[in-house]
């Protein structure tokens, strides 16, 4: 699972702009102010114990200033709560953090009787708790886990309807985009291609995760303008308008379809209660076209 980012840029920004001295947050996290120093001049990385306490003694969301780009595993929660893995034993109970390690590196369940001193210490419930246990496991064995259908930033908040979002627009994008198993570029990868597109350095990669991600709402007409070529959509795609929103939404569906090779199955149809237009369907079926015709071509 992913850890949270750390942006020592972004770290030392928020704490001058909060007026908050290097000591004094030394001081919050029992470090010394030389320790943040480092931090924040990339010498050195805090542990991801520390990332939560670091995020209130400025003041700030631990989810804001250092973003995680998936749901939480074992170590993740228990990061989050500010416990480093050899305080687990005290938690729970027992003479060793045994228990815990094992479950965070997957080999095995925690004990039914482990789990609500766990769960309350980490702050999340017991069903929350083995979720995380259920991706660490996952993650040892190399699989997917199903996870709920989630509402927050960055995804539809329905399945099967247009996003609203900035975030759920842009999350549709790279998901329809690049279906592969490669999956979408990177948030630095999409940043220098925004940006290559535009001529200028109009955005960081940290701006890009943050547009993701739903930290920023908003993005100028021109990061919009260049994003839009860039993967390839029409820019109506961003304006506010349901119509477009849905209009834009199934052609995306069709041609990420496509790309995966289910052509045959999207040919000469649309998708929803409304469909697409006449004008669009015959653009997504001339699209649909090509790429049979490509699709031919690599088999000879």
């Amino acid at each position: 699972m992913p850890a949270r980012h750390f942006d020592r840029s972004r770290l030392r920004a928020v704490r001058r702009a909060a007026e908050i001295y290097q000591a004094a947050v030394g001081e919050a996290l029992g470090v010394s102010d030389s320790a943040v120093a480092s931090w924040e001049g990339g010498a050195q990385t805090p542990d991801p114990e520390k990332l939560s306490a670091l995020a209130r003694a400025l003041g700030s969301d631990v989810d804001v200033l250092f973003p995680r780009s998936g749901p939480p595993d074992l170590t993740d929660l228990r990061c989050d709560a500010g416990y480093y893995q050899y305080e687990t034993a005290a938690l729970i109970g027992t003479k060793s953090a045994g228990p815990v390690a094992a479950a965070e590196r997957g080999e095995r369940q925690l004990k039914d009787k482990y789990v609500p001193a766990l769960a309350t210490a980490y702050g999340v419930s017991e069903e929350d708790l083995r979720r995380a246990e259920a991706r660490s496991i996952a993650k040892t064995q190399g699989v997917q886990v199903e996870e709920p259908a989630p509402s927050g930033a960055g995804r539809t908040s329905v399945p099967g309807a247009p996003p609203e979002s900035l975030a759920e627009k842009i999350t549709l994008l790279l998901d329809s985009s690049y279906p592969g198993p490669q999956g979408p570029p990177s948030d630095a990868e999409m940043a220098n291609a925004v940006n290559a597109h535009a001529g200028a350095p109009i955005l960081t990669e940290e701006d890009f995760r943050d547009l993701r991600t739903g930290v920023t709402e908003t993005a100028s007409p021109a990061v919009l303008d260049a994003l839009a070529a860039v993967v390839g959509v029409s820019r109506m795609y961003f304006e506010p308008d349901d119509a477009v929103a849905a209009q834009v939404y199934e052609g995306l569906q069709l041609l990420a379809a496509a790309k995966k090779g289910a052509v045959g199955r999207v040919k000469a149809r649309g998708m929803g209660s409304q469909g697409l237009s006449p004008k669009a369907m015959e653009l997504v079926n001339e699209l649909v076209a090509e790429l049979e015709e490509k699709q031919t071509d690599a088999n000879e």
